[in-house]
């Protein structure tokens, strides 16, 4: 942990400097080519130099607090001897430093991670939620037997899903994983893709394969599909089974009809957990037809063991462009929804 030293400062700038015992891991700390450093400057507005193993902030007073907060998480997560990715310090701006975290109160969800950061441990890598929101939703999950995650695209929605229900998979809290979307056209005909059903639906799918193979090795996912332990198949499928000690998923419920939705919910079994997660703004049915995922926000907001969890723009954590795109669509439909509701008291 990085300790401050706070010299005088003028009304406009201050200067915080913080001292880093361990070289080595300030090497890692400042990431290549000091690009760590180069990222806080640029998101938080400020200045970072760097003397021996100290680091100088100098900006505005809150822009110096909130670098300084992520510093010291970031170094805390060296100390503890894991490594630092890009991602990594998006996660800590966005979070605000919170890798220090005060321990949990007695019976709040937190408990369950013993006050240390929200992790989720697969075959292949370690995941952590990288915006409050999806902390949130990561906790449900775990806490929940049903879930909901509704936001737009990029927030991590089904990719935090899947690697919860692996890392339940892989610690026999549930024996299958079971995988599912609407086959729902969006500009294409299924008719027209080459191939037999298996291969027409396939690329509808192919979200889920990838997440999956994100967090399993490839030959152990293959072993798993081929004995039944994992499931990836269209809504349509699942109509008649009884899903019972199962991790469930159904991504893009946007486009599943209130029967169909109805149909996967009334789906739960005993031991199970389900995971309904959808984008409002991408809703691919036929015109005039009810999205699914409306009716059961507004039929089961109430119910006990049930969370919604919602995202933003701001939790996107794909490229910086996606949150920029996504705002200025949601602009745009504000703007005709307005203009609608203008003409219509005409």
């Amino acid at each position: 942990m990085a300790t401050s030293v706070l010299p005088p400062r003028s009304s406009d700038i201050s200067e915080t400097t913080l001292e880093f015992p361990d070289n080595f891991l300030l090497i890692d700390l400042c990431g290549e080519h000091d690009s760590n450093l180069a990222k806080l400057e640029d998101k938080l507005g400020l200045q970072i130099l760097r003397r021996g193993n100290h680091l100088a902030l100098i900006g505005d007073e809150d822009a110096c607090a909130a670098a300084r907060d992520v510093l010291n998480a970031l170094y805390t997560r060296l100390e503890a001897g894991r490594a630092i990715e890009a991602s990594d310090v998006d996660r800590e701006l966005r979070m605000g430093g919170s890798e220090q975290g005060a321990a949990p109160e007695a019976g709040d969800q937190m408990e369950m991670f013993k006050g240390g950061p929200v992790e989720i441990k697969t075959r292949r890598k370690l995941v952590e939620p990288r915006t409050d929101a999806q902390k949130a939703y990561v906790l449900n999950l775990f806490e929940n037997e049903l879930s909901f995650g509704i936001g737009p695209a990029g927030t991590g929605k089904t990719y935090l899903a899947v690697a919860v229900g692996v890392s339940m998979f892989i610690a026999g809290k549930v024996d299958r994983i079971i995988l599912s979307r609407p086959a729902v056209e969006a500009g294409e005909k299924l008719g027209y893709l080459p191939g037999d059903m298996k291969d027409k639906v396939d690329p509808y799918m192919q979200p889920l394969y990838d997440a999956l193979n994100d967090f399993l090795p490839g030959k152990q996912t293959a072993k798993l599909i081929e004995e039944k332990r994992i499931e990836i198949a269209p809504l349509a499928f699942m109509r008649g089974r009884t899903l019972a000690n199962a991790f469930v998923v159904l991504d893009e419920a946007q486009n599943a009809t209130t029967m169909q939705m109805k149909m996967f919910l009334t789906r739960l079994g005993e031991g199970s957990r389900m995971v309904i997660t959808g984008d409002r703004s991408q809703v691919d049915l036929p015109r005039g037809v009810q999205s699914g995922l409306r009716d059961a926000e507004r039929l089961l907001q109430n119910i006990p063991k049930i969370s919604f969890n919602y995202f933003t723009s701001k939790d996107v954590v794909r490229h910086p462009l996606v949150a920029a795109i996504i705002d200025a669509y949601d602009r745009d439909s504000e703007r005709a929804e307005a203009a609608k509701g203008q003409s219509g008291r005409e």
